[in-house]
């Protein structure tokens, strides 16, 4: 039998991750193997740690976009057909990344197909964040060419998923329901919240009873979208925290992103998403996760650690319109920081990468597929 390929797209800090684990677990209670592949422009990812704490068979894809990695994406397929033989392999690509359909999706179909079925790609969308890109409320936005990225996400969906509709009003969900299907007609529309479960399974079965449609790729600006992608900076950074007596890891990470994020905001700097796993030296799996996703939001723990530690290892994913440098910045100063409210926590940084992500130069890609 042909395992299905399901690619859950979404610009940074719509849930992917979250709404992920969550397919998953509902394939696994049904009996089914689930493979999943991460991928992130830079290494050390906060999304593979928190996946794998589950459980789940795991494969990270670092160094560029699925476009950019065909080759590795193809290959992490092959590494846990090899060790898990998986009916049902879950990508989740870069969260800047667009132009999935023709550079990952028609390629797979063109040079796979006998070993996978396409599943209709899906966009995730924060509704706060879509309802500014999309000019339907004021508040803190991206440039222009960060948007282009961002609709474009939107143009080659199959299947749209307003996310997090626990956070706003029914009123805003429809009004932004009805403002997509007015921009991006052959768009399936689904509202859900992955946090408390709500609207997965209609979403999910529409999944797997439906194959993506082969037709012409989506127009893309290339120059534009490089350009998009450069005014982004990364960060990921891995620290190590040692007490001598315990301190409660959930306070920690949350007081640190806070730091992190007043001194973004002091820069100017717009919040795509700020994520850290904290995971407990000697520990059995258990993690604290947090997550901000914009300048004027609060930091979620969506994972807590029920007990006190003394030790711990920290992995830090900051994605941000802002110089790479001012996220450094914002970081060595918030952890400079830490002996203010944990005086004993001592802590060691032990990598750190800051760049803009380089020009997309896809590997393969199909203008058509009949």
């Amino acid at each position: 039998m042909k395992a299905r390929y399901i690619m859950i797209g979404g610009f940074l800090g719509a849930g992917k991750t979250t709404t992920i684990s969550k397919l998953a677990e509902m394939l696994r209670d049904k009996g089914l193997r689930v493979g999943l592949i991460t991928n992130d422009q830079g290494s050390e990812l906060v999304d593979t740690a928190m996946l794998k704490s589950k459980g789940f068979a795991t494969e990270e894809i670092s160094g560029g976009c699925f476009c950019c990695r065909f080759n590795s994406l193809v290959e992490a397929a092959d590494k846990l057909t090899e060790e898990q033989r998986p009916d049902v392999f879950i990508a989740e690509p870069v969260g800047s990344c667009t132009d999935l359909v023709a550079t990952v999706t028609y390629p797979l179909r063109r040079m796979y197909g006998d070993s996978f079925t396409i599943a209709p790609l899906s966009v995730l969308i924060d509704p706060v964040r879509a309802a500014r890109v999309l000019d339907l409320v004021e508040g803190g936005r991206f440039s222009e060419k960060v948007r282009y990225i961002y609709k474009k996400q939107l143009e080659e969906a199959d299947i749209i998923v307003i996310n997090k509709i626990d956070s706003v009003s029914d009123d805003n969900v429809n009004t932004l329901s009805m403002k997509l299907m007015e921009e991006y007609p052959k768009a399936s529309i689904f509202e859900t919240s992955a946090r408390e479960g709500t609207g997965l399974e209609s979403w999910f079965a529409h999944l797997f009873d439906n194959e993506q449609q082969a037709g012409n790729a989506m127009p893309v600006d290339y120059d534009t979208y490089a350009d998009g992608e450069a005014l982004l900076g990364w960060l990921n950074a891995t620290v190590q925290l040692k007490s001598n007596a315990d301190f409660n890891a959930n306070r920690f990470i949350k007081r640190l992103s806070e730091n992190i994020q007043s001194k973004l905001d002091l820069a100017d700097a717009e919040i795509a998403h700020l994520k850290m796993t904290l995971s407990p030296d000697g520990g059995i799996g258990d993690i604290a996760v947090i997550n901000l996703v914009r300048n004027d939001f609060v930091p979620e723990l969506s994972q807590k650690l029920d007990d006190e530690i003394q030790s711990a290892q920290l992995i830090i994913n900051l994605r941000a319109e802002g110089a790479p440098e001012v996220l450094k910045q914002a970081l060595e100063a918030a952890i400079e920081e830490t002996p203010s409210h944990d005086p004993d926590v001592l802590t060691t940084l032990d990598h750190l990468e800051h760049f803009r992500p380089g020009r997309p130069e896809p590997t393969h890609r199909l203008e058509s597929l009949s």
